[in-house]
Formats: C-alpha cells, sequence, structure tokens
C-alpha cells in the first residue's frame, strides 16, 4: 500500500509549493521510504482490519450531535499479534487507518456538521492529500488477536495501520473545539462559549 500526496481541488490559488530537501534516498532513516518522480512515499502494510456493520459511507453517523456506539472488531494479523500484550490495561485506543475507498482530495469542503466551507485539515473528511483517519474507539475485550471495541465509524474491511492506547493530558477546560463549538451554538440559536473560539 503507499500513500502519497496527489493532486487536491482547491478555490484557494497556491502561491508556491513545499520543497522537500534533497538527500538520496539511502539517507532516509526509514526502509519503507522511498522517492519517485521527485516525490517522497511511504510503503505501508495493513497491521489489521476492522470488522464492522457497516458497509456504505451513509450508514456511518455524521453530523452534529452524532453518536459512535456501534461496536466492532479490530482484527490484527496473527503474526503481530505478540504487539497485542498489555493492551487490555487501557480503556480506549487511538486507531490510525485508511480510507481505502476515498477517491481524490479537496482542499475546501463542508462538513455534514456546518454549512460553511473549511479546509480539510480542520474537518475529518475522507478527501485527504493522504487518506488517513483517526478514531478513538473503547476497548471491550480482547481474544486473541481481535480487539472488541466500541465506537467504530469504519467502513467493513476497512485496513488498520496502527494502534495506540489514548492518552491525554489536556484538562477538558483547556481544549478548544473550533468552527464545530460555533456550528453547534448556531444550531442551538446561541453564542458558542469560551472552549469554542
Amino acid at each position: 500500500m503507499l500513500l502519497a500526496g496527489g493532486p487536491c481541488r482547491t478555490a484557494v490559488p497556491t502561491h508556491r509549493s513545499l520543497e522537500l530537501p534533497k538527500r538520496p534516498p539511502q539517507s532516509y532513516p526509514f526502509s519503507n521510504l522511498t522517492e519517485t518522480k521527485g516525490r517522497t512515499e511511504f510503503a505501508m502494510q495493513p497491521i489489521g482490519f476492522v470488522r464492522s456493520a457497516y458497509q456504505e459511507t451513509s450508514q456511518v453517523p455524521r453530523g452534529l450531535g452524532a453518536e459512535h456506539t456501534q461496536e466492532g472488531v479490530l482484527e490484527i494479523r496473527p503474526e503481530l499479534e505478540v504487539g497485542l500484550t498489555d493492551i487490555e490495561g487501557f480503556s480506549h485506543l487511538f486507531v490510525i487507518w485508511v480510507f481505502d475507498r476515498s477517491e481524490g482530495c479537496e482542499l475546501m469542503g463542508r462538513p455534514p456538521s456546518d454549512d460553511r466551507p473549511h479546509g480539510v485539515f480542520a474537518t475529518r473528511s475522507p478527501f485527504r492529500p493522504n487518506p488517513l483517519g483517526l478514531t478513538v474507539v473503547e476497548l471491550l475485550r480482547r481474544e486473541g488477536n481481535r480487539l472488541y471495541v466500541r465506537g467504530v465509524d469504519m467502513l467493513d474491511g476497512t485496513p488498520i495501520l496502527d494502534i495506540k492506547p489514548y492518552l491525554s493530558s489536556i484538562p477538558m477546560g483547556e481544549l478548544r473545539r473550533g468552527w464545530l463549538a460555533e456550528a453547534e451554538a448556531r444550531a442551538k440559536g446561541s453564542e458558542p462559549g469560551p472552549g469554542g473560539r
């Protein structure tokens, strides 16, 4: 599986492109990093796949007030099972996965939770330069190479790239929710609180 930046549609003019430092491929610290035709590409292999009740994107809850309570299974490749040692001690996990069924990239778009356009890096849009998804799930139990979780928002068969314990030392009062808090306030007909801006 190759992950590489591709052309993106945008309504914003591009004034300059980001130039990567020029160095010979053998000097890259990662063996899965290559340079092809001036582009740097990462070759990755899924560590497993999601088993989910969702077959189509239209089935996944989206928009303001969407709740992700669907249970599913993170099925890790058997040869990687030892890497799950001690994971049962964590209540929640980050799951890094691939939007393997999305095509193209849009730098500006309207998410389902707002009628105003936002930049792709300020949203969870699947139409990204690198089609990566990030989900926090609750770990219910482990059975061998299978993690039973709650909070799945991925389609059945979605490739998983990595799993990490969910840890955060940021107090809730210091978190800001950006435009999402403003959209929620507009939907309720009130002004966003201090954490919304």
